[in-house]
């Protein structure tokens, strides 16, 4: 554990960075607000970034209630769960093998590897480490079970697994690892047909995460999916890349472009020859050494939900995806290594300096990896140095530096990312090519330069028309035009879009009043108080009040 505060220690003093820290938390009103029944219900009634996690909505709502929005505080929760799941991999591990030190390097390398900096740096990704605490507590709990079945014991480890499918629907394999742990360090007798009926509730669990999982995010805005040999392809090679990053992990970034159609036949295919290779090796040795099958398919079975056959976003990859499905390779490694020495007679203190060596490596490349992570300049400065074409986080620097007020440097950014994504005409980059178009146009706006701006609104809606913020900042900047009845039209649509944005019904009635027409700015203004009185707004509720007693009284 004081390896990871070490390593994990610095971002206590980072900032939160905008890539979905303001979904999850900082621009997020319900989470912000903290810990009540009222936004308890909220969290398992209501879609929280693209996902139902209620239990990782939860957790940030008390981090609001302690720390306000101090980033401070959040970060410190993330490394203490962190350290948490390490400690229980550890004593799971060493209670279902009953070996210490192999148990002890999992733990350790699990710890401080480079590929996990994304999970713990990143407040947005507390479901990674929330999520692990529970999955170490359902491997444990499944542990003593196996070793005296009865039903108290299941239900205790059924209520874990679906706490962590509460925090992370990633878990959704948690069965199938439960599986292969039968079969290693388990060694369960019972028939395979046994064994697998009795795990019937806990797929059923799996299920109906997955089902909520689809339809939140069918129901979400997000990418089109991209043609599926694409996926498939990107795929294949994904599960070669976080091997060699495990070995060689340099040059991670926060967002990985898809590789679209770009990836050649020859790369496909020796990363499928490679994968077979290993899968026949994992099976034609797995009564000598059933750690090795174990841990292959632990690593195989559990990326299959983020590894991006079924496509949410436009990441190829991404690090934090590794967060749990590598343990499976540092066992089946660590258990070949100690079987090895065993056989070539080396004693346990000849391991004990590589063992140190690797791990000093690993714990530095971390530290730095971290200090990445301080602030948003720092993370998209980075990714722009170790990717290519990364519209992402050009678009995400230019936001940045447009909120400072550096127009110029942002308009750069936003012009390189259009550039990019311009490249591809395909409709699964309408999403991001809006985005991107609004940007620039924001950008242009604040610039002075509306003829200039307009053009690209133009593009946003007609790419996206359910694109509720372009259609705000295009009726904007058509009002700063001169051009009130073509706003009122676009802030309409916004409102139809987000029928609950009482900031766009408050300015739309104003709209509506200069055009003269006062009954459709009552019905707004109506709405808006009726908003603010829900949402706990006192103050707002009451202006909105006199104006709509002030212009019900006017002739």
């Amino acid at each position: 554990m004081a390896t990871t505060w070490l390593v994990f220690g610095q971002t206590l003093r980072h900032d939160f960075v905008n890539f979905d820290d303001h979904v999850y938390v900082y621009e997020n009103t319900v989470v912000s607000q903290g810990l009540s029944f009222a936004n308890i219900g909220w969290a398992f009634t209501h879609a929280h970034a693209r996902n139902w996690h209620p239990l990782t909505t939860i957790s940030h709502m008390l981090d609001c209630q302690l720390f306000g929005l101090n980033p401070g505080g959040h970060h410190f929760n993330n490394v203490l769960l962190h350290s948490v799941a390490v400690v229980l991999l550890f004593l799971v591990l060493r209670a279902m093998t009953a070996n210490v030190w192999p148990s002890a390097f999992v733990a350790a390398v699990f710890a401080i590897h480079p590929l996990r900096v994304e999970s713990v740096a990143w407040i947005a990704e507390r479901k990674d480490v929330l999520s692990a605490v529970f999955f170490m507590l359902t491997l444990g709990a499944y542990a003593r079970y196996a070793r005296r079945p009865s039903p108290g014991r299941y239900v205790t480890m059924s209520i874990l697994f679906a706490l962590g499918l509460m925090s992370k629907p990633m878990l959704v394999t948690v069965p199938l690892v439960l599986l292969l742990l039968d079969y290693w360090p388990l060694g369960r007798s019972e028939s395979w047909f046994r064994m697998l009926a009795e795990k019937i509730p806990l797929f059923a669990l799996s299920a109906i995460s997955s089902a909520i999982t689809l339809a939140v995010q069918r129901g979400s805005a997000r990418m089109d999916e991209l043609p599926f040999l694409w996926r498939l392809q990107n795929a294949i090679v994904t599960y070669v890349i976080y091997l060699r990053q495990m070995f060689w992990p340099a040059k991670l970034a926060v967002f990985y472009p898809h590789p679209n159609d770009t990836l050649s036949f020859l790369e496909v295919l020796l990363a499928l020859l490679l994968l077979s290779g290993i899968t026949a090796a994992a099976l034609i040795f797995r009564r000598p050494r059933p750690y090795l099958l174990v841990g292959w398919f632990w690593y195989v079975v559990m990326l299959l939900p983020v590894i991006g056959l079924v496509q949410v976003g436009e990441q190829a990859r991404a690090d934090r995806y590794t967060y749990l499905p590598q343990i499976g390779l540092y066992i089946a490694l660590s258990w070949l290594i100690v079987d090895l020495t065993v056989q070539w007679r080396w004693s346990g203190r000849r391991l004990a300096a590589p063992a140190v060596a690797i791990l000093v490596l690993l714990g530095c490349a971390s530290f730095g990896q971290a200090t990445q992570w301080k602030n948003s300049e720092s993370l998209w400065n980075h990714a722009l140095a170790v990717t290519s074409n990364n519209d992402v986080a050009h678009n995400n620097l230019g936001f940045l530096l447009m909120r400072r007020g550096q127009w110029d440097e942002a308009l750069g950014h936003f012009e390189a990312a259009l550039r990019i994504r311009s490249q591809s005409a395909a409709s699964h980059y309408h999403l991001g090519r809006a985005l991107i178009h609004n940007n620039l146009a924001n950008a242009l706006v604040r610039k002075g330069r509306i003829d200039e701006a307009i053009p690209h609104y133009e593009q946003a809606v007609a790419l996206r028309p359910d694109y509720a913020d372009a259609h705000y900042n295009f009726g904007v900047a058509l009002f700063r035009d001169g051009r009130l009845a073509e706003a009122i039209t676009h802030w309409q649509q916004t409102v139809a879009i987000q029928p609950n944005d009482t900031a766009t019904r408050i300015l739309l009635a104003d709209a509506l009043v200069s055009k003269g027409d006062i009954p459709g700015a009552l019905a707004h203004y109506g709405k808006a108080w009726e908003l603010a009185q829900a949402q706990g707004n006192g103050d707002l509720a009451v202006k909105l009040r006199q104006k709509i007693e002030q212009y019900r009284s006017s002739p």
